[in-house]
């Protein structure tokens, strides 16, 4: 059984001992995606047992389409949706499943994975302005050394571990990896060789959870109160320079732990769509360049015979009302024509056919362009 297989199971009981009238009982494996929203908690009291199960359905989809707004969004696009109907976000959901749930005389308490059409919300996120990221970064493995009174605890069960584990992130926009803590990781490094940073059992981790870099996340109780948090190094998103002490409401180790991670968490996605967005603003950037650099003006040579000046003058003022013409230029003139260098944008056939609507005709004679009255 892994640690995380006790946790659960340790919690599970825990529950069992406090709520003795309800059951509980776990469904399936949690199944994972970028447009899923995992864990998602409920807990709701109504008349029956399953009048509570149906609004916490309801509340858990609406939950999670504000997470994942935040996810792929931001704080910002969450805030601006805020308000919608929640028959509107069941509208956009692809399916549903249950983690764990547990029910009782007019209660209903569950974990669910939620999971929403890709197309349905680009859709709406596009009509609210909101940008987009979708291009997930490189994985990372994240330790959660924990330095409590009884000195460093990497494997084991603790509040810093769980934490981290809580996050679900490793489906996430950056997603992070905690280890399993098997017999392989537990053989791998101890305890005292995360804290030393030995580089190369540290990439042995990497290697086994493919991930492009190993992060040491080190926490421990703070005298003031809360925990300390430190993580420094480098990864794919740049170097990260994480310490801070957190501190939760309840005054909690645990509270204080999750807030940590989260924040972290937080931090990350902020720095990966900051990323991305840039990248995408230059990419645009660049299309609009090349659009702009395949209209920029270009000429030749065209024949316009005429049978006098005035013609000539009337041909000349069409011409230049023409859109798309940006210059004619006289080469050589005489009684009966002019040979001129005709500047235009787009292509030759934009060319024509805007010149169609000046009452113009270009058509190639002999290898020659040549402009006559229609």
């Amino acid at each position: 059984m892994t640690c995380r297989s006790r946790g659960l199971l340790g919690a599970f009981l825990t529950f069992l001992i406090l709520a003795a009238p309800l059951k509980a009982w776990a469904v399936g494996p949690v199944e994972t995606g970028l447009f899923s929203v995992t864990g998602v908690e409920v807990d709701v009291t109504d008349k029956d047992a399953a009048t509570a199960r149906t609004r916490a359905i309801i509340e858990a989809q609406v939950k999670a389409f504000y997470q994942l707004a935040e996810r792929l969004g931001s704080p910002e696009a969450a805030k601006r949706l805020q308000g919608m109907d929640a028959r509107d976000i069941g509208r956009m959901l692809r399916s549903l499943s249950i983690e764990e749930e547990r029910s009782g005389p007019g209660r209903y308490i569950g974990k669910l994975t939620v999971r929403f059409l890709p197309g349905k919300i680009r859709e709406l996120f596009g009509r609210y302005g909101i940008d987009v990221v979708e291009e997930q970064a490189p994985p990372l493995v994240v330790l959660p050394l924990w330095k409590g009174p009884n000195g460093l605890v990497l494997w084991e069960d603790n509040l810093w571990r769980k934490a981290w584990l809580d996050l679900k992130a490793e489906q996430s926009l950056v997603p992070i990896i905690v280890p399993l803590g098997d017999l392989q990781d537990t053989s791998a490094i101890s305890p005292e060789e995360v804290a030393a940073g030995d580089a190369i059992k540290l990439e042995s981790l990497m290697i086994r959870y493919e991930a492009k870099a190993v992060l040491v996340a080190i926490a421990e109780p703070d005298p003031s109160g809360g925990i300390r948090a430190v993580m420094q190094g480098d990864s794919p998103l740049g170097k990260i320079n994480f310490d801070k002490t957190y501190t939760a409401e309840d005054g909690t180790l645990e509270s204080a732990a999750a807030a940590a991670a989260r924040r972290f968490d937080d931090v990350m996605l902020e720095k990966w769509r900051s990323v991305r967005l840039k990248v995408a603003a230059e990419a645009q950037a660049r299309v609009a360049a090349e659009q702009q650099e395949s209209r920029a003006s270009r000429s030749m040579p065209v024949a316009v015979p005429f049978s006098g000046i005035y013609q000539w003058n009337g041909i000349r003022a069409r011409l230049m009302a023409t859109p798309g013409v940006v210059g004619v230029d006289v080469s050589t003139i005489a009684e009966n024509g002019a040979v001129i260098q005709l500047a235009f944008v787009d292509s030759v056939q934009d060319l024509q056919q805007a010149l169609s609507g000046s009452g113009l005709r270009l058509v190639q004679a002999g290898g020659t362009w040549v402009l006559q009255p229609l």
